[in-house]
């Protein structure tokens, strides 16, 4: 069943600002009936050490919120995906919540809950060329636009040279990251002041495909390099293990993202540059949040909306932060994320 996307009600606008709303036919779910509705939650995988944390906050909120979770992870396998939201259908949830390892090939998973007329929401990762009801996740061309610029700061007054290790073509985030890179890359390059010696995508975000990566830009340019543009933390990680067996540890820039707490300690030794830390109990919570009124069948506002190649999704974007040696106390440790005794092994 397609969803009914509808302006928001004039006097919901005053309070909400411009959004949508959101609204879905009552599904079969008894658990809906009784008023404690399940959710059916699909991970990619939790061998990240990210996801594990969303996973656990995800849960906790909604059952803070009366509502049941059944989690599910893939391991990076798109049939698994499909297969686990179909035996999450058949478990009559109330309500989807897909991090999808490919956004493409779960645009099926989203029609088989529609059928069911049961809501879907994309959690962190686009869901392509489906209607999907809602996706939720951090400003992801931002992430790119930091990383970016964090190290054209850092490089100013040289011409630099720069390897880019972009993440996952299965990921729709890659290409926000990539696009958030270029817009404050591309004007760098114009200038002369950067130039991009080497850059591969690394599928299914894996550190020994990045090391891959890595190595072959050193066979192809050489051992001089300023700085390597990880699109993500696991990235990194491979990424390092290159440049410490060429003795480039610590004298070439890194970036990252997830604040994972292996790249905060790299951070505060020194063989990494930066993070970006999305503070992943405010998406995780307001997932389950968004979650539980849609199984709900409640009322959702999104300010924005992205296309997913066949309809405008209605969206919610949160904001991100850098995170090197001088921001670490007031990002992921004064949050709560990692606890400074873990970060500097104390």
């Amino acid at each position: 069943m397609k969803p009914r996307i509808a302006l928001v009600a004039l006097s919901l606008v005053l309070s909400l600002l411009i959004g949508f709303t959101l609204r879905r036919g009552a599904g079969s779910g008894a658990s809906q009936a009784s008023g404690r509705p399940i959710i059916g939650l699909s991970m990619d995988t939790l061998e990240v050490e990210r996801w594990q944390h969303d996973r656990d906050l995800f849960v906790a909120r909604a059952k803070e919120l009366g509502a049941e979770v059944l989690v599910v992870s893939a391991n990076g396998n798109d049939t698994r995906q499909i297969r686990d939201c179909e035996a999450l259908i058949s478990n009559k949830i109330s309500a989807l919540v897909i991090i999808p390892h490919d956004g493409a090939a779960m645009a099926k998973a989203v029609n088989l809950a529609h059928e069911a007329k049961i809501p879907v929401l994309a959690y962190d990762r686009l869901i392509l060329n489906s209607d999907l009801d809602l996706y939720l996740t951090f400003d992801n061309v931002r992430v790119g636009e930091l990383q970016a610029g964090y190290l054209v700061d850092k490089l100013k007054g040289r011409k630099a040279k720069i390897v880019r290790l972009l993440g996952s073509k299965t990921d729709n985030n890659a290409f926000l990251f990539k696009q958030g890179q270029d817009n404050v890359l591309n004007p760098a390059i114009a200038r002369g002041d950067i130039e991009i010696v080497h850059e591969d995508w690394c599928d299914g975000w894996r550190p020994e495909n990045a090391k891959k990566v890595l190595n072959a830009a050193i066979t192809k340019s050489g051992r001089d390099i300023d700085a390597v543009l990880c699109s993500a933390d696991i990235l990194s990680a491979g990424a390092i293990q290159v440049l410490l067996e060429e003795g480039l540890a610590g004298k070439v820039l890194v970036t990252g993202q997830d604040a994972d707490l292996s790249s905060c300690q790299r951070i505060v030794e020194g063989t990494q540059s930066m993070t970006i830390y999305k503070p992943i109990k405010n998406l995780a919570n307001a997932a389950a949040e968004l979650a539980v009124k849609l199984a709900r069948r409640e009322v959702v506002v999104a300010k924005e909306e992205l296309n997913n190649g066949k309809i405008n999704v209605p969206a919610i974007f949160l904001p991100v932060h850098v995170v090197d040696k001088d921001t670490m106390e007031s990002t992921v440790i004064a949050d709560g994320f990692h606890t400074r005794e873990s970060i500097y092994k104390q």
